[in-house]
């Protein structure tokens, strides 16, 4: 009876590993409000968290361990009811300028996360995660589907050499004004081949002349509502990838609301700076008139803008964009020659083609890159009625513009854009891109952790059910296999061990389901120890000697065991492909149960009965039950 020194040197490396990268679940995550700035370009000072602390000192709210580092301020609270109120007391007193968001904070030994070993996560269900609920814009969706609609309008009947005094828009459509009822006529007829198919035509006498208003078909109206949420639910699913979040769940809800659950998030303030920034770019011409241009009001066909910061010089740009965010299909953020932050951009086709239209007559002009971000201001005034604080939400829009050059050839899809004030600015301007464009503004109306005490509950029960099968199993496998049973057992713990550590690693979260796949795992590991030890016994009756009857059951048990854990394991795979959020934490805690489970009863279980009767000589009876 022999086994390998080195299946019991990866025993060793093993068990060692799986302690150490276990073990910070063992210390609890506490309540925290992250600080950062409104945007990744904003740079923070320590000041920050001392007028941080102060504002929560005289709000009555304890704290302790506050801490500056990676350009935000942390601080821990008591409880998650003081989280909750800090958060609204910074939010108040700090201003615009910053984000306050809930967060947890680690309290795992430095020396441990320095190892790189940090706590399993856990899903929203348990605790570990934040929840917002956002509102898209509808009106700002349709308004700039109308932009759109009306210079196709404008073009298609520039190509018919039909002339259009004027064109405004409407609350969903637009009016035209023609010089003649004859060029209306013309012009109804080419818009009713062209565009008929969305709008309602209806010709009128307005007081500059003979009108045509275009309207909205309501089929029409409600296709660019559920394209705005579904583009937007798009676009933050990509964000969210970008930000590297597990299982996350997103949402519709309701007609313009969308919901997003983040488990296990640590850095929540990038979270939600990322997903509610509705940044977009416009390359525009810079117009001829900007050298003379010393403010006022724009000439007509023009706009300006200010360089650089929103107190910039301003600049006159054409108020016909080239090419929208909409056409970029990729942008990484890099440096250039000179060590100065970039974003180079890639456009589809149809972006490369308009660009290349655009450039060919206009070289040796400049072009401008218009960087447009629509945000919310927060105010809290008091209610004349009940004397306590309202929040008041007023949306505004911020243009300013990032980047100048000089055309001096034809430009095609590529592009670097230069002029950017940090990294981290080119960091995050290249991940909103690169995850597409927001179809409308979207604005939080709801933010909340989950609640401590289901979160909790949730947990607690999990345990419970835990403890309950583990002692279970821990009594019928003494009772029934006497000493192997302990042996068994002793792997069994290891076994959760593993598990617990290899989900850590992962990053995956924990969800209730992904409990009850616990539970099962440590009834398919005793399962497969069951199969060794009937063979065992098999081999005992049969009259095998005693040390070659545990050879034997081991050999003979490993191809079923084997077989049971393959079939199983694939259905855990299927379910982690075609399943989403809390089937996936079941498939993946069911997946890495079988593997830890084979490894233990196979190869664990055997050193320690190795170790245990190994060594005997004359060895004439099992102690097996």
């Amino acid at each position: 009876m022999h086994y390998p020194a080195w299946k019991y040197l990866l025993i060793a490396v093993v068990l060692i590993i799986a302690g150490i990268y276990a073990l910070p679940n063992l210390y609890p995550d506490e309540p925290a409000v992250q600080i950062t700035g409104a945007s990744a370009g904003t740079e923070l000072s320590a000041d920050v968290l001392t007028q941080a602390e102060t504002l929560l000192t005289n709000a009555g709210l304890n704290h302790h361990d506050g801490s500056f580092e990676n350009n935000s301020a942390l601080l821990r609270l008591s409880n998650a009811e003081d989280q909750l109120k800090a958060q609204e007391v910074l939010r108040r007193d700090l201003g615009e300028q910053y984000v306050v968001a809930l967060n947890l904070a680690q309290t795992t030994p430095e020396w441990l996360r320095n190892l790189g070993a940090n706590p399993m996560k856990l899903g929203l269900d348990l605790r570990g995660g934040v929840r917002f609920v956002l509102e898209v814009d509808m009106a700002k969706a349709l308004e700039q589907r109308l932009a759109t609609a009306a210079q196709d309008a404008r073009r298609v009947l520039r190509g018919e050499q039909i002339p259009v005094q004027s064109l405004r828009t409407t609350a969903n459509g637009m009016v035209l004004t023609f010089a003649s009822t004859d060029d209306r006529s013309r012009a109804q007829n080419v818009l009713q081949s062209q565009m008929g198919m969305d709008f309602v035509l209806r010709p009128f006498a307005d007081t500059e002349g003979a009108a045509l208003e275009m309207t909205y078909t309501d089929a029409k109206l409600q296709e660019i509502n559920e394209y705005a949420v579904g583009q937007n639910l798009t676009t933050l699913r990509n964000r969210i990838n970008e930000l590297g979040v597990a299982e996350a769940l997103v949402q519709s809800q309701g007609t313009n609301r969308i919901v997003v659950e983040l488990p296990g998030v640590q850095d929540t303030a990038e979270a939600k700076r990322v997903l509610g920034r509705t940044a977009n770019l416009e390359f525009r011409l810079v117009n001829e008139a900007d050298a003379t241009y010393t403010g006022g009001i724009p000439p007509a066909g023009t706009e300006a803008f200010p360089f650089g910061t929103l107190d910039g010089q301003p600049m006159l740009l054409n108020r016909q964009a080239i090419i929208t965010g909409e056409h970029v299909q990729d942008a990484q953020s890099g440096l250039d020659e000179n060590g100065r932050p970039q974003v180079s951009i890639t456009l589809n086709t149809a972006g490369g083609r308009l660009m290349q239209n655009a450039t060919r007559t206009k070289v040796g002009q400049q072009m401008a890159v218009l960087f447009i971000e629509n945000k919310q201001r927060i105010s809290f005034n008091e209610d004349p009625a009940t004397g306590e604080l309202v929040e008041t939400r007023t949306p505004y829009t911020e243009s300013r513009i990032i980047n100048r050059a000089t055309i001096n050839a034809v430009l095609g899809s590529s592009f670097v854009i230069t002029g950017l004030d940090s990294d981290a600015e080119a960091s995050e301007l290249a991940l909103l891109l690169r995850s597409g464009a927001l179809a409308a503004p979207m604005y939080f109306v709801e933010e909340r952790t989950i609640g401590p005490s289901l979160g909790q509950d949730n947990i607690d029960k999990g345990l419970f059910s835990t403890q309950i099968g583990y002692l279970l199993v821990f009594l019928w496998m003494i009772v029934f296999y006497r000493a192997f049973g302990v042996i068994a057992n002793i792997a069994l713990a290891f076994n959760l061990m593993m598990m617990v550590a290899i989900m850590s690693i992962l990053g995956s979260s924990l969800t209730l389901p992904g409990i009850a796949g616990i539970v099962l795992t440590i009834g398919m590991a005793v399962d497969a120890n069951v199969l060794i030890f009937e063979r065992i016994r098999e081999e005992l009756a049969n009259g095998a000697r005693p040390k070659s009857a545990i050879v034997a059951g081991f050999d003979r048990a490993f191809s079923s065991i084997f077989d049971a854990n393959i079939t199983t394991l694939l259905i855990a795979f299927i379910l982690f492909a075609i399943g989403t959020g809390p089937i996936k934490g079941f498939a993946i805690t069911l997946a890495i149960g079988i593997a830890s489970s084979m490894f233990t009863a196979i190869i664990v279980t055997r050193a320690m009965i190795q170790i245990w009767y190994g060594n005997r000589k004359n060895l004439t009876k099992l102690s097996i039950g």
